[in-house]
């Protein structure tokens, strides 16, 4: 990758011009030196005849050739990076930056245009962390896990305005459609209609105030489509005399009326109908303006790099659980999860009042060493000074999620006590990030939690220790290759999310079983057997989340695994996934 304090601006404008060059037909290539000429009687040299033979660098390109210029020119998009295009970054990429990015020659260029991309898109180019860069991939993941209809949710039009926008300021949904009643706008009257979703933002920079988007499921698939006509939901329109507008019901128009006018929109004549022609174009502006990439709030910066010296002393012990759930093939979030034991911070008491204060630096590396994320947080800890000793086994858990492509890389998280400056804590492993495949049938990491809940809409997609809709706190375990310890009073929580199931072409729906079992491993013997259908999940989607709670009460103290088994009927796959624990 190039060094990061590269001026990316003229990096683009320079590889720009560079393909306008080309395009001209090679006209910027240096002139050819003449090694044939012969020298005239009088000792001058003399160059040869165009007419004898013509200048192959004037010949005009046919359209073919021109083609193939441009095409050698920029290389073809390959593996991760035309994934990071069609897929990551396919709603917000602007037309000018995929240009840019398509004319780069090299992966070394390409790795410095992402890095430029987020970059120019960072809320807060002080910090770090990239927090459009964060909420970006957990929106993706929130579209798969909510807006799939036989294809990605990502792929949707709901997905493309949700990633693209985030979520609505107000929702006026109609899962099953039915009885409606026009809006004098509308033309008034009653009609049925599909499916439909109206979403509402008060505002939207570069688009305007108080914008509505309205998706039509008019195949009842669940594949809700952007629309314009909001005729397009009323499910009677082309049935004779039924749904009509008050216009209509009055004798003051037909129905045909509605399909003779032309225009966006087959609304019929109605008490609001003759503001709808003079706002058409304005109509299409608002959709040209949605389908284009947002705009870009923040202008170019050089590239940065936080450093911070890691300090050494007295070990300070935590423990560090790492996950993996699948955003796009090209990206994947992996939730960090660190716990940290009371006993082992320091604490000053203030005011009644035990206060321990841990800092936390983390950075992700890739093989060359080289930074690819970094992060630093501060964790407080308060305890009524009467219980500090009663609290002492108590633990207090650090959450933090970081997107990152497949491959193999080195974590490395400090942790300092900041009661104890000499108290300090590392913890370094490598990490093989799964590559998720089209064709086959995965899963997520299982993650056994002690708390497991849904979160308010506006939390959705973001947080700590959210994923999607729920809330859920991982247990960590105590040491590397141990279980995790439940109490008896504690319920099990154990979620897990499932990739690729095949979706019938018939009936557009998935057709997986999913076995869950709970095996006492001190005996042998299965204490819990459960089994579901994925079509009572999802079923129009190829990923499902699977969420189960289960009271720990009527378990005996002992050793147990749980374990999730995936049989795809349609792709005649199978999985399976696992994780011990330990009930005292």
């Amino acid at each position: 990758m190039p060094p990061p304090y590269m001026n990316p601006s003229r990096f683009l404008v320079s590889s720009t011009a560079f393909v306008l060059m080309a395009i001209a037909g090679g006209s910027a290539l240096p002139a050819q030196t003449t090694t044939g000429n012969k020298p005239a009687a009088d000792g001058v040299v003399q160059a040869p005849s165009t007419a004898d033979k013509p200048d192959p660098l004037k010949r005009k390109l046919s359209d073919q050739e021109k083609f193939k210029q441009q095409k050698a020119l920029r290389g073809e998009l390959h593996g991760e990076y035309k994934k990071w295009v069609d897929e990551d970054v396919r709603w917000i990429i602007t037309d000018q930056e995929l240009q840019a990015f398509k004319s780069l020659s090299n992966d070394e260029e390409r790795d410095q245009f992402i890095e430029q991309f987020w970059l120019r898109r960072n809320p807060n180019p002080d910090s770090p962390e990239n927090e459009y860069r964060e909420e970006h991939y957990a929106r993706i993941a929130y579209a798969n896990e909510h807006f799939a209809a036989g294809k990605p949710g990502w792929k949707t039009d709901r997905g493309h305005i949700y990633i693209a926008y985030g979520k609505a300021d107000s929702i006026d949904s109609h899962p099953s459609g039915g009885n409606y009643e026009r809006p004098m706008d509308e033309g008034g009257g009653s009609t049925s209609t599909f499916p439909f979703e109206i979403w509402h933002y008060r505002y939207l920079a570069g688009i305007g105030d108080n914008i509505d988007i309205e998706f039509v499921d008019n195949c009842m698939c669940g594949d809700y489509h952007m629309t314009i006509d909001r005729s397009e939901k009323d499910a009677l329109k082309y049935v004779p005399g039924a749904g009509q507008t008050m216009s209509e019901q009055m004798g003051q128009s037909s129905k045909a009326d509605r399909f003779s006018g032309g225009g966006l929109e087959q609304l019929g004549a109605g008490p609001g109908s003759a503001m709808n022609q003079s706002k058409q174009f304005d109509r299409l502006d608002r959709f040209a303006k949605l389908m284009a990439a947002p705009e870009i709030k923040f202008k170019d910066l050089e590239a940065f790099m936080a450093t911070s010296k890691i300090l050494t002393g007295p070990p300070f012990l935590f423990d560090v659980r790492t996950d993996y759930v699948k955003v796009t093939n090209d990206t994947v979030l992996v939730p960090l999860t660190l716990q940290i034991r009371n006993r082992d911070i320091t604490f000053n008491n203030k005011d009644g009042v035990a206060i321990g204060t841990v800092n936390i630096l983390g950075r992700v590396s890739n093989l060359n060493h080289k930074p690819i994320q970094t992060f630093e947080d501060t964790v407080n800890v308060q305890v009524p000074s009467e219980f500090l000793a009663r609290t002492q086994n108590n633990v207090s858990v650090y959450w933090k999620s970081l997107p990152l492509r497949p491959g193999l890389y080195k974590i490395d998280i400090v942790i300092k006590d900041v009661n104890n400056q000499d108290h300090i804590g590392r913890w370094q492993r490598s990490v093989n990030v799964p590559k998720y495949d089209d064709d086959r049938l995965a899963a997520s990491s299982l993650i056994l939690a002690d708390q497991m809940e849904r979160v308010p809409s506006k939390d959705i997609g973001a947080g700590n220790f959210v994923i999607g809709n729920t809330r859920i706190r991982p247990r960590v375990p105590a040491g590397i290759a141990l279980p995790v310890t439940f109490h008896r009073a504690q319920n099990l929580n154990f979620w897990m999310q499932v990739y690729n199931l095949g979706i019938d072409e018939k009936s557009k729906q998935n057709g997986a079983t999913v076995d869950y079992e709970i095996m006492d491993t001190e005996t042998n013997k299965s204490v819990l057997q459960v089994q579901e259908l994925t079509n009572k999940l999802n079923p129009n989607s190829d990923q499902v989340t699977l969420e189960k709670s289960l009271p720990l009460a009527s378990l005996q103290p002992g050793k147990y695994k749980v374990t999730i088994k995936v049989n795809d009927g349609i792709t005649k796959q199978q999985i399976a996934e696992s994780a011990p624990f330990v009930v005292d």
